[in-house]
């Protein structure tokens, strides 16, 4: 099975008041289609740095190494190629649109995929009975379409609605930055249910968390640990379960 997405010895850096700061130090990455992995690792190791830079982050700056997604180099597209390619980032943090209704921006993204990829455009009844199937999957109340985007919503109610435009956008490679950060039990198994409820020989995620128990409902193919802007360790999902209970001293030593 060729490989779906393949990093080879990325590095990139950022401008940090005015001088360049080196984040990712030599990150290799190899997943399947259908695979899901996961990337653990302690703060300041990469991990977001690597999820946006697949994303097209203009902030970061692509000094050396390579990405492949299904067989096209992804860093020579520009981040609205790559959501039409099938890339999906999920933000730790996810931002508020004031003024934007959070229906039109769905339906606006969703079409703007479809027509890059080919297919027909949701007219309005269609896409309605579309989100409306999702949200009530996600245990969201249709009132939420009607609110300008992630304005006033709680911690979980963005985490969720992330997870929304994940549904309806379908990508074949979802990234989730710390999704999970800040969710209550009955939020994060939303948040895995979403992900779990795509997963097909033609999707495949990358999961960066700090915590063990979101994997336990993903029960990922491979669990990566980051540290000092590269990936020093892979193992099985029982590799998540050592991390909660020993930290990251071992790894990092590996790392140094």
């Amino acid at each position: 099975m060729s490989d779906f997405l393949n990093i080879s010895g990325l590095h990139a850096r950022i401008d940090a008041d005015g001088a360049p700061k080196e984040i990712l130090r030599g990150v290799d990455l190899i997943i399947a289609p259908g695979e899901v992995h996961a990337i653990m690792g302690p703060n300041g190791s990469g991990k977001s740095t690597l999820s946006y830079v697949l994303a097209g982050r203009e902030d970061y700056e692509v000094t050396s190494g390579s990405v492949s997604f299904k067989g096209q180099d992804l860093l020579a597209m520009e981040p609205e190629e790559r959501a039409a390619a099938g890339v999906f980032l999920a933000f730790q943090a996810p931002i508020e649109l004031p003024g934007v209704n959070n229906a039109n921006f769905l339906r606006t993204a969703v079409n703007a995929v479809r027509r890059a990829r080919g297919d027909a455009e949701l007219d309005a009844v269609a896409f309605l009975k579309t989100v409306r199937a999702a949200t009530k999957k996600l245990s969201m109340s249709d009132e939420m379409l009607k609110r300008n985007v992630n304005v006033g919503f709680s911690g979980g109610e963005k985490k969720r609605n992330e997870v929304l435009q994940m549904t309806m956008l379908q990508p074949s490679l979802a990234i989730l930055d710390e999704t999970d950060s800040g969710l209550d039990v009955d939020a994060l198994r939303i948040v895995a249910d979403g992900v779990n409820a795509l997963r097909s020989p033609t999707f495949s995620a990358l999961v960066i968390t700090h915590h063990q128990r979101l994997l336990d409902y993903l029960n990922p193919d491979r669990v990566h640990v980051m540290a000092r802007g590269r990936i020093v360790h892979s193992g099985g999902a029982e590799l998540a379960k050592e991390i909660d209970v020993q930290g990251y001293a071992s790894f990092l030593a590996e790392a140094a």
